[in-house]
């Protein structure tokens, strides 16, 4: 699969921290990026910029604030092309707090929503389009906001946003091929001057097959990370994506040498990937909270009582 317009972004560090508080140290982060710089991945997204006010900088590791003098301690003195990213969550970030594109490390904000907060989020891009980043919009939990809404917010987001790409986000693994195609389609009839982009997750062991189709039908902006390594089921493995791509700006080799030294020793600290719980709340379309909780517990592997739990509950609602 060849096309010129696609760009890869690595999301290992930012999504990955959702299972350890974003505590990696910064030789590990500096070895994902000159890993997945040497594969010539077009982004890395580091880790998110939140208020300091919100979080405790002493439950959080660096990696959810991504301080601009901790980035560059990470990136200085390796010779990439790999633009840096970072992700804001509505409500969750002082955008005074964010300096200047031209004074930062960091080439693109991505901004995370729900369809609910397309306005405080089309304010948060336009804020940090001005201070001359690339942006993102990455619309979560998209499984559940099919409705109506989801064509306002589109046709919103066309008309008052400086945003260069929307995200699909399946937040939840439930998303099949079919749907994938529906909301890659969807967003184009009304996003005619911005780039459409997929994030999947691996509840179903879809993510990357829905990354295939999201390409097929004309997404040009991929997520991916390190091994799948991501809350709960994970993502999409960077590996088999750029074998999938089939473009010779990528080398797959680096990547390949990275999850041999540190990430098969890393799965063996930390739990991320395709099992039973995290499957059963994509077919449900239901949040991983209740799963990573199963997990955590003594009943981590009575899969037939936590589907009954779950579907007893939504019986209930």
């Amino acid at each position: 699969m060849y096309r010129e317009k696609i760009k890869v972004l690595d999301c290992t560090i930012r999504d990955g921290g959702l299972i350890n508080d974003h505590d990696f140290d910064v030789e590990f982060v500096r070895g994902v990026y000159k890993a997945v710089s040497d594969a010539g991945v077009d982004y890395m997204e580091i880790g998110y910029k939140n208020s300091k006010e919100l979080f405790s900088t002493e439950k959080f590791g660096l990696w959810k604030f991504c301080d601009d003098d901790v980035i560059k301690r990470a990136v200085d003195g390796i010779e990439s092309k790999t633009k840096i990213a970072t992700m804001v969550d509505v409500g969750r970030v002082n955008p005074d707090e964010v300096t200047p594109a031209a004074e930062s490390p960091v080439d693109m904000i991505r901004v995370a929503t729900y369809v609910k907060d397309i306005d405080k989020a089309i304010y948060l891009v336009n804020h940090f389009a001005d201070k001359g980043y690339e942006t993102t919009m990455n619309i979560m939990a998209i499984s559940r906001d099919r409705g109506p809404e989801l064509d306002e917010a589109l046709q919103q987001v066309e008309e008052e946003s400086k945003v260069q790409v929307v995200y699909i986000v399946d937040s939840f693994g439930s998303l099949y091929q079919e749907t994938v195609e529906e909301l890659v389609k969807r967003c184009k009839k009304y996003l005619k001057n911005k780039e459409v982009g997929f994030h999947g997750h691996n509840n179903q062991q879809l993510a990357f097959g829905n990354t295939i189709e999201a390409i097929i039908h004309d997404a040009n902006f991929l997520d991916a990370t390190v091994y799948g390594i991501g809350r709960a089921a994970g993502n999409c493995p960077l590996e088999l994506l750029l074998g999938f791509l089939n473009n010779p700006k990528f080398d797959i080799r680096p990547v390949l040498d990275l999850i041999s030294t540190q990430f098969i020793p890393l799965r063996q600290k930390i739990e991320w990937g395709y099992i039973i719980p995290h499957a059963i709340a994509g077919m449900l379309n239901e949040h991983p909270r209740a799963a990573i909780a199963l997990r955590n517990s003594d009943e981590k592997e009575n899969y037939r009582q936590f589907y009954d739990s779950l579907t007893s509950s939504l019986q209930v609602e």
